[in-house]
């Protein structure tokens, strides 16, 4: 499975995969409460949070894109769009901050990986 694709990248994938997939339950809960009071609240975090949500869901899709095809153009556009998504929503940022290390670790390890394979 491995063979000429980086484990950094995968692991990377998995990682933004998960946290994607965990703010999407979280802020989709808090919409849906029954006083409305706290699903306006609920609203208004999730219209703050959105941005920040659909760019780690691009770099995930960009991310398994770079690990299943092999291609390194597709890990360094997961790794940019990990940098915008920390940037749009900067209390947030330190949980991205690893997955942003290991994406340009990633892409730089199938960037090797694919010149050795040519």
């Amino acid at each position: 499975m491995f063979k000429n694709r980086s484990k950094v990248l995968f692991v990377s994938s998995i990682l933004v995969s998960c946290y994607v997939i965990y703010l999407i339950i979280y802020f989709g809960g808090t919409i849906s409460s029954k006083d409305s009071s706290e699903a306006l609240g609920g609203a208004l975090a999730t219209a703050l949070v959105s941005p920040h949500m659909f760019m780690l869901g691009l770099g995930a899709i960009f991310s398994w894109l770079g690990f299943f095809l092999k291609k390194s153009w597709a890990a360094l556009v997961a790794a940019i769009l990990y940098c915008v998504g920390a940037f749009l929503f900067l209390v947030y940022a330190i949980f991205v901050t690893p997955m942003i290390v290991l994406g340009f670790i990633g892409y730089s390890n199938q960037k090797k990986l694919c010149k050795i394979a040519e």
